[in-house]
């Protein structure tokens, strides 16, 4: 599945500092999409 529609879009990803958390390929899948994130996490 390809992400689209998503350019000048902002959103905030919990749990995103985590290599290895789903947080972090959402993260990832958004930006590739166009999307502006903002990211929060403990690691």
């Amino acid at each position: 599945m390809q992400l689209t529609g998503l350019e000048g879009r902002v959103a905030i990803v919990a749990e995103a500092g985590r290599l290895c958390g789903i947080g972090h390929h959402v993260a990832l899948e958004m930006a590739k999409a166009g999307c502006d994130i903002v990211l929060t996490g403990t690691d």
